[in-house]
């Protein structure tokens, strides 16, 4: 297997250094203020009779769709942050960055504006936005906001991992107890450039028999974080950006998920694979998942 990343699988591994609790509430701040902002604007730009003229385009594969709100979102992000840490480097799906760049010891912002775009296309529920702090390579702080659910994952390196919800109640997040590979609930994705999809679909041949469903959901931020709420017990992907798994892989690892990612510095053209699972299947699934040669990258 190839030498990814492991973040730390509980809280007690790590010695916080200091300001990540104060990181996470910003980063809430930011993921629930575009969240906001992209509730809105769903509706206006896509009325009963179709999208706004100009309002959907693609980037790299006809089948990637951006909109205009995914754009907004991420500026409105750009904008408080430049309000807020005007010294801090920025690293957006949609207006670029270079997290390499950042001093040691620094925070770089990680921002994926619309996580599950198709699904936001689509009116679909499953799309987020996601929001982290970065420090020499590892996600400190992060905010994963589910805009149809108004639910809020977040966690701190060290602090553990929560969700908010729309009535104000908020509640520690936990993997599920499964123990059983045969009978745990995995989710994948899938990419948009067809040789890396079909290699993808190959693979799925192997690991579906051996466990009890896959769900493909559409953004891979909440995957990331209904592993950490103990609704899915495992996912994988291969292909990922930071921005689609800096938030979310820090969520689950809080609550107690076995994370394995790329380096931040990664690209998903890359196709290298991101694994996280709950303790009781981490092992049988890096094995199922080793021995389907998932370890392999799949380049775009």
């Amino acid at each position: 297997m190839p030498d990814n990343r492991d973040i730390p699988e509980t809280a007690t591994t790590v010695t916080p250094i200091g300001d990540e609790d104060e990181l996470r509430r910003l980063a809430v701040e930011l993921a629930e203020t575009a969240a906001a902002h992209v509730r809105a604007r769903r509706p206006e730009v896509f009325a009963a009779d179709g999208p706004a003229d100009g309002a959907v385009t693609t980037k790299g594969h006809p089948t990637d769709p951006v909109t205009v709100v995914d754009t907004e979102s991420e500026q409105l992000v750009r904008r408080l942050l430049a309000e807020r840490r005007p010294a801090d480097p920025i690293l957006g799906e949609e207006g670029g960055g270079d997290v390499a760049a950042a001093a040691p010891g620094a925070v770089t912002w990680v921002v994926d504006p619309i996580d599950g775009t198709v699904n936001f296309l689509y009116g679909l529920r499953g799309y987020a936005v996601s929001v982290a702090a970065v420090r020499d390579g590892r996600p400190v702080a992060g905010a994963v906001a589910d805009v149809a659910n108004g639910v809020t994952y977040s966690a701190a390196l060290g602090g553990g991992a929560r969700a908010a919800h729309p009535d104000g109640t908020v509640t520690k997040l936990a993997c599920s107890g499964e123990d059983s590979l045969s009978l745990a609930l995995v989710a994948t994705g899938f990419a948009y450039g067809r040789a890396r999809r079909g290699r993808q679909a190959e693979l799925l041949t192997r690991v579906l028999p051996e466990i009890r469903d896959i769900r493909r959901l559409g953004a891979a931020a909440m995957d990331l974080c209904l592993v950490a709420e103990g609704r899915l017990d495992g996912y994988y992907e291969h292909g990922l950006n930071a921005w689609d798994w800096a938030a979310g892989a820090l969520v689950a690892a809080e609550a107690g998920a076995r994370v394995t990612v790329p380096a931040v510095t990664s690209p998903g053209s890359a196709g290298e694979l991101t694994v996280v699972a709950a303790p009781g299947v981490a092992d049988a699934l890096t094995n199922l998942l080793d021995r389907a040669g998932a370890y392999t990258p799949i380049p775009d």
